[in-house]
């Protein structure tokens, strides 16, 4: 039998080899488990995401068209607002309902509302345009470069300037739309949709021109008259709008007519959003704080300004289908003052302004 004495060492012994083993088992559970940490770390740094200054942009854009979307137009809010941002290495899809297999998703993006998928980028930075973007859906979306390189420059205007793109959704989004587009027979063969730029308008004849001219002048009257002269002046802007239908082919007439409605409109709610912004709005602290902040209030009355200064200064062989931009969208202003419920009908006499005075 053993002494006493020899029983507590080897008792004293098996408890140091149990510490020291709990101990190096400990020290390996806490080195694995900063590896793990270290490369899940690595991994999520090394995982592509959307810069904060345009993530702070999109969720404003988001926000502001939920906010007031349906007080400009009824509605607004159920159509898609699908978003590709194209960054220098990739482009970021959310508010998609149906990616594209070569998007990887990301994660949920809880200040987006959305799931969040990229991929390498295809456009170009400075893109900015709305069209089925994503193979295997008809759905609009939205293209856009970061505010920098893209025209717009700065946040609120490219938040306004996403907004115009969002109202291309409403309207691409509306029943039917591709197929009356279609209707029209403008296209001449052109499978790819790029007639809607390149169509070949008589923009360099000359008696176009100088009634356009005078038109465009007419329209600034009409909507700076005072209300005792505003009927003789919208009188002098419809006989002159006749005299220019007149000189036109038919398909002429629809075309820029159609452009009229299409790009004008979107840039009369440019102002309208940014006018109502002004006065229903309160923009983020985030928002607020970025470097290039600029008020609501001033972006409507730039926006304003410039209809106004385009409408009256640029000449229709040198803008060419950039004039449809300030003219319809002043065509939208004189209809407020009068037919100020035209709004419910613009979808219903598509396609052509002019059926609604």
């Amino acid at each position: 039998m053993k002494s006493p004495l020899s029983l507590r060492s080897a008792l004293a012994s098996l408890l140091f080899l149990f510490l020291l083993f709990s101990l190096l088992s400990f020290t390996g559970l806490v080195r694995y488990r900063a590896l793990a940490h270290a490369r899940a770390s690595n991994t999520v740094q090394n995982q592509p995401a959307i810069p904060e200054i345009d993530r702070t942009r999109l969720a404003e854009a988001f926000r502001l068209g939920g906010q007031i979307g349906d007080r400009v137009w009824p509605g607004w809010s159920k159509a898609p607002f699908a978003v590709l941002l194209v960054t220098p290495d990739y482009e970021f899809l959310m508010r998609h309902p149906t990616p594209s297999a070569d998007f990887t998703k990301l994660g949920y993006d809880a200040l987006l509302k959305s799931d969040v998928y990229c991929r390498k980028r295809t456009f170009p930075t400075t893109f900015l345009a709305t069209f089925p973007a994503i193979k295997g859906s008809m759905i609009s979306t939205i293209v856009v470069g970061e505010a920098e390189h893209t025209w717009v420059k700065t946040s609120t205007p490219w938040v306004i300037t996403l907004l115009h793109e969002h109202f291309h959704q409403l309207q691409d989004s509306h029943p039917n739309f591709y197929a009356d587009v279609n209707a029209l027979n403008l296209s001449h063969g052109d499978q790819t949709g790029m007639w809607m730029l390149n169509y070949a308008f008589p923009y360099n004849r000359k008696e176009v021109q100088e009634q356009f001219a005078l038109l465009s002048k007419l329209l600034a009257d009409a909507i700076k008259s005072p209300k005792a002269e505003r009927r003789k002046k919208m009188r002098e802007y419809l006989d002159a709008r006749q005299q220019f239908q007149s000189m036109l082919a038919p398909d002429d007439y629809k075309y820029l007519s159609f452009q009229f409605w299409k790009e004008g409109i979107a840039r009369y709610t440019e102002y309208q959003t940014a006018r109502l912004a002004t006065a229903k709005y309160r923009p983020s602290k985030e928002f607020v704080a970025l470097k290039d902040y600029r008020t609501f209030a001033d972006v409507a009355k730039t926006t304003y300004d410039g209809i106004f200064h385009q409408l009256l200064t640029q000449k229709l062989g040198e803008s060419k289908r950039e004039v449809v931009y300030s003219f319809g969208a002043a065509e939208g202003l004189l209809l407020d003052q009068i037919k100020p419920r035209w709004r419910r009908r613009y979808f219903v006499e598509k396609f052509d302004l002019g059926k609604l005075w």
